[in-house]
């Protein structure tokens, strides 16, 4: 299991039927040659990013990078999320900008002895 655990929360699960629910409205309006639905699809599916934001910052989301196991499970709350995460571009969006050290350049690793 990896331990990034990467979207294994209520804000990602949200999210994600959401986009699923509008993609399929889409393609419906598509099958149809409907307009309305097009449009609601495509509403939806904005709406799906704004509902993962709004989630994410009420703490039901998680920060980038790894998670210890015990709050590896769906209905654990991230309770740092009102100051803001480093390196979260969620969070800078909404303000939350930390006063923490973000690792912005990764070294360089040579691949093969000749490097």
């Amino acid at each position: 299991m990896s331990l990034y655990d990467e979207g294994h929360t209520i804000a990602g699960w949200t999210g994600c039927a959401v986009a699923t629910l509008g993609s399929g409205v889409v393609g419906a309006g598509v099958c149809t040659g409907s307009a309305p639905a097009l449009v609601g699809g495509a509403v939806l599916v904005a709406a799906s990013v704004l509902v993962t934001w709004v989630l994410h910052l009420g703490g039901w989301g998680k920060p980038p990078g790894v998670r210890r196991r015990g709050e590896w499970r769906l209905s654990a709350r991230d309770t740092q999320a009102r100051d803001g995460h480093p390196g979260c571009v969620g969070c800078a969006l909404a303000g939350r900008r930390t006063s923490a050290p973000v690792v912005t350049r990764a070294e360089s690793i040579p691949l093969s002895p000749i490097e």
